[in-house]
């Protein structure tokens, strides 16, 4: 596995956090989340703006402690597979349950949407199932700033 050090930096979605608490080799991190309308100049005369605090397990890749202010890297190909994961896989699911429903049998449009409805939550099931092991793929890393 190649060393976050050596990485391209640009590779990597980058986020400023501040560390709530260590655990062996885990840190606690609160990152503030903002939506694109945060950035805005008219947020302040806007009711849509929004920022929600995430707190996320982190791999520290040096000592932490309480308080530090780190920077949380993943790498954007990991980013990218989770888009195809959490919602490109369920939208091709949901889509070739409907085509081989709608093809193969004289159900009703009802039927055949409640049917692929269905076959989204047990895709979503199976993830649940495979989450220690995507959790292995999906680590996020912290370093001071």
């Amino acid at each position: 596995m190649q060393s976050l050090y050596f990485m391209d930096m640009d590779e990597m979605i980058r986020h400023e956090g501040v560390v709530t608490r260590t655990d062996g080799r885990f840190a606690h991190v609160i990152i503030v989340q903002t939506s694109a309308c945060s950035a805005c100049k008219a947020r302040s005369m806007c009711v849509s703006s929004e920022s929600q605090e995430k707190e996320m397990d982190v791999v520290m890749l040096e000592p932490l402690h309480p308080g530090d202010r780190v920077e949380v890297l993943v790498r954007e190909r990991l980013a990218w597979k989770a888009v195809l994961l959490a919602y490109i896989m369920p939208f091709v699911v949901m889509m070739a349950v409907i085509a081989v429903l709608d093809l193969t049998t004289g159900w009703s449009e009802a039927v055949v949407g409640t049917l692929s409805l269905c076959a989204i939550a047990l895709y979503y099931i199976g993830l649940s199932v495979f989450k220690h092991r995507l959790q292995k793929d999906f680590s996020f890393t912290a370093r001071k700033l």
